[in-house]
């Protein structure tokens, strides 16, 4: 279970110009999110370009340090002790980050080595991986010149080679075709199944569609803050609205822009 509680990061802006000028103000990246993730259930951030999903999955990562709010993953506080929260979570992040020039085994097995898996065991993993993912047929080859749709296996594999009871995933269907997001999918599914493990899955997206199809709780993001959350039933109850993207615009931007759109 993840558990975020009034996160709020800003950023230092750099100061450009002529000597003397003021400097600019701090850039407010998440204002105030918070959020519940379950286990055995897949939890949406939805928001537009810029509204802080990013920085909040980096804060819930360890990865960025929040200005203030408390954050709780198995009941492990992560500013307090980031790297054990981190060996309780896989993260997906928005870019791959994979070893060209190693194979896609040699990649999901180097970080089952860093998890301190011993060798018998990292490959066994690969090999689970890899028929859980359907990327048998990649696994000997090298990364350089992967598809997207390869290179998120490959990530995603990685991500989950130590068998986290958590999973972050930051934008995961960018860039993929039709076949490769059928497939994420799939395998999301199967994960917080109780037979995939029940895992708990936070992802982000600002695509309506994906997030109707795959999230069973949805948390809106606007403006770095959490505006609404709920089922996509409860989010167009509490909005007036039909359809997801039309409760999004009324939610995350009010009821004139709504109409606008």
């Amino acid at each position: 279970m993840i558990r975020a509680e009034a996160l709020h990061k800003r950023f230092a802006v750099a100061a450009k110009g002529l000597f003397g000028r003021r400097r600019p103000p701090p850039l407010v990246a998440v204002a105030d999110v918070g959020f519940t993730a379950t286990n055995g259930l897949i939890t949406g951030l939805l928001g537009p370009n810029g509204a802080g999903k990013t920085t909040t999955l980096r804060m819930v990562a360890g990865l960025v340090l929040p200005d203030g709010g408390r954050i709780d993953v198995d009941g492990i506080d992560v500013t307090r002790d980031p790297q054990a929260a981190l060996r309780c979570m896989g993260v997906l992040g928005d870019g791959r980050g994979l070893y060209p020039r190693l194979s896609a085994r040699e990649n999901i097995v180097y970080y089952a080595r860093l998890h301190g898996l011993d060798r018998d065991t990292a490959q066994a993993r690969a090999e689970t991986l890899a028929e859980t993912l359907d990327m048998k047929p990649l696994l000997e080859r090298r990364t350089e010149g992967f598809s997207q749709g390869e290179r998120m296996k490959t990530a995603l594999a990685r991500a989950l080679v130590h068998d986290p009871a958590n999973i972050l995933l930051d934008e995961p269907t960018n860039g993929l075709d039709v076949l490769s997001t059928r497939a994420l999918r799939e395998a999301l599914r199967h994960l917080c199944s109780p037979a995939g493990g029940s895992k708990c899955i936070v992802l982000s997206s600002h695509v309506m569609q994906e997030v109707e199809r795959l999230c069973d709780h949805v948390i809106v993001i606007a403006g770095g803050r959490t505006v609404a959350e709920g089922t996509v039933a409860q989010l167009c109850e509490q909005s007036g609205e039909s359809d997801l993207e039309e409760a999004f615009v009324t939610l995350a931007f009010g009821t004139q822009q709504g109409a606008r759109a």
